[in-house]
């Protein structure tokens, strides 16, 4: 069950993201609803699965030693199978999008992408994987909130995805190149990464 909660999660993520976006008459509004159904959905799953609804979260998870190695792999399967899907009815829904995707500064979308991905990371390891913290009311407004920031911030330096499914799904939908996605596996893993061994580094007690 754990395994459909990351990919509803994931795929209503993704979905709001392509419907959005690809909305014009949301332009400046679609951070808000990213960041919104992130919220609801981690309010909704967190019991379940996590709420990670991120490979780069359950890779920063897994090194906090709160998730097992074969759990990992089949999280990642799921979100990005949901981003897939997500993007495909996306553009079943309104069509194959006929923007220009966006052409990133390489170094400065990879320094943005680590950023807010760390950033995303930590707000999650320290919200919903720490006993100083646990059983809080607040863990889906502070993550949610964390990839809204990060959207409005950096979105028109990098789309801000902070998340290789959703890079997944924006490729999908012409919002991204192909070439460009490595931008977002390393720079986002690398994100979850350091988070982790910053968590780690400031709980040693508590993995």
């Amino acid at each position: 069950m754990k395994y459909l909660y990351e990919f509803i999660g994931t795929f209503f993520l993704v979905f709001t993201v392509g419907m959005t976006v690809l909305n014009p008459a949301l332009t400046g509004w679609a951070p808000l609803a990213i960041g919104s159904v992130l919220a609801v959905m981690v309010f909704a799953g967190g019991h379940v699965s996590g709420g990670h609804y991120n490979p780069a979260v359950s890779l920063a998870v897994f090194l906090r030693k709160k998730l097992a190695a074969n759990d990992l792999i089949i999280y990642w399967i799921a979100q990005l199978a949901a981003g897939a899907a997500a993007a495909y009815l996306t553009i079943y829904l309104k069509g194959a999008p006929s923007t220009t995707p966006l052409q990133p500064d390489h170094i400065k979308a990879l320094i943005v992408e680590f950023l807010f991905t760390f950033a995303l990371c930590y707000v999650v390891l320290n919200v919903a994987t720490v006993r100083e913290t646990a059983g809080n009311s607040y863990f889906g407004l502070a993550i949610g909130f964390t990839v809204l920031v990060g959207a409005y911030a950096v979105g028109a330096i990098s789309s801000g995805a902070f998340n290789p499914a959703v890079a997944l799904g924006i490729t999908l939908l012409n919002l991204s190149l192909w070439a460009n996605i490595w931008i977002f596996v390393v720079a986002n893993l690398l994100g979850g990464i350091v988070a982790a061994l910053v968590v780690n580094a400031a709980h040693p007690n508590d993995s």
